[in-house]
């Protein structure tokens, strides 16, 4: 049930975004059982047009949620499975010697980055040459090859999936890459109802599918709707200062957040007031945004790890004091 939203402009999308966001998390629930905050963060950053890096341990449905999700939205979706031998050609593409007319030319060879959605599965065991040739697609949405440069097709988003056991082998991402992923998305263990709901849909004849209900057109005017959420100054301020506390050392922050935190916290509380249904962006959605958008950009002090502290505590200790 694909929507007709992209024959409406940016107002009327408004008045229909409600039942939107009701559809589409309607029609991704056939297919996910629970993880509601999961598919809502990943829906925030696409909003945001920004990437999002979702670690959890094995088996917990990281790539059917990317993949459900995309699927939802009518975008092309591609899977890129990382590996310590995947070079960067095999995620950007290639040029080709091709036969034609009887003269040989070159063609390029798109690669699996050439999609709507990216999933890059246990990126952390991409090499760090292979890991690297993501930056430029996440960051400038092009892809250069030899002397040719590539545009993406919007939208275009990259989400990336790790686990943080099994480490041997792996190649931990460098602060400057995961600072570009605008959310790092934790995903915990269904409740037992959930793993009753779970066992009983997956262990039937019939497989649940999805839907598509949004096109692309309506996700781009999504994006627009996104960015023009009024926001108080009071409530900017709030995040701002939220982000600058992660910058004064203390005994449990070594390192804080860059200004992109700042903007990334701003963007994010106001798609979730956007999802939410709110046309204003509340406290409540700044403290919210704070989880996904800074615990992958602050590192923790020795003393920190060794007390056993998880960077959610510190930024639940940090939103405790800011005011």
């Amino acid at each position: 049930m694909a929507s007709d939203l992209n024959s409406r402009d940016l107002s009327q999308t408004y008045k229909v975004a409600g039942d939107v966001f009701a559809t589409l998390f309607n029609e991704i629930e056939k297919v996910i059982v629970g993880q509601k905050d999961t598919v809502e963060q990943i829906i925030m950053a696409i909003l945001c047009n920004g990437h999002a890096l979702v670690e959890s341990n094995p088996g917990l449905g990281k790539t059917l949620t990317i993949s459900t999700v995309a699927k939802a939205m009518d975008l092309n979706f591609s899977r890129i499975q990382c590996t310590p031998d995947l070079m960067p050609a095999d995620i950007t593409g290639t040029h080709l010697i091709e036969e034609v007319g009887g003269t040989k030319e070159f063609k390029f060879e798109p690669g699996p980055v050439f999609a709507n959605v990216v999933l890059a599965d246990e990126i952390n065991r991409a090499s760090p040459k292979t890991q690297s040739a993501l930056l430029e697609a996440m960051q400038e949405k092009q892809i250069t090859v030899g002397n040719d440069t590539f545009m993406l097709d919007k939208p275009f988003f990259i989400l990336a999936t790790q686990n943080p056991i099994e480490m041997e082998g792996t190649f931990p991402l460098p602060e400057a890459q995961l600072d570009r992923f605008l959310f790092k998305i934790l995903v915990d263990y269904p409740s037992y109802e959930d793993e009753i709901e779970i066992v009983n849909r997956y262990t039937r004849s019939i497989m649940p599918t999805v839907g598509k209900v949004l096109n692309k057109s309506t996700l781009l005017d999504l994006q627009k709707l996104t960015r023009d959420v009024p926001i108080a100054d009071d409530i900017k301020n709030r995040a701002i200062k939220i982000v600058m506390s992660t910058r004064i050392k203390s005994e449990f922050i070594e390192y804080g957040a860059s200004p992109r935190a700042s903007i990334g916290l701003i963007l994010a509380a106001k798609a979730r007031a956007l999802v939410k249904g709110r046309n204003f962006v509340s406290a409540e959605d700044i403290d919210a945004m704070a989880y996904p958008i800074l615990r992958h950009r602050i590192i923790l002090t020795f003393e920190a790890e060794r007390r056993g502290f998880s960077t959610d505590q510190v930024i639940k200790n940090i939103l405790e004091k800011i005011k």
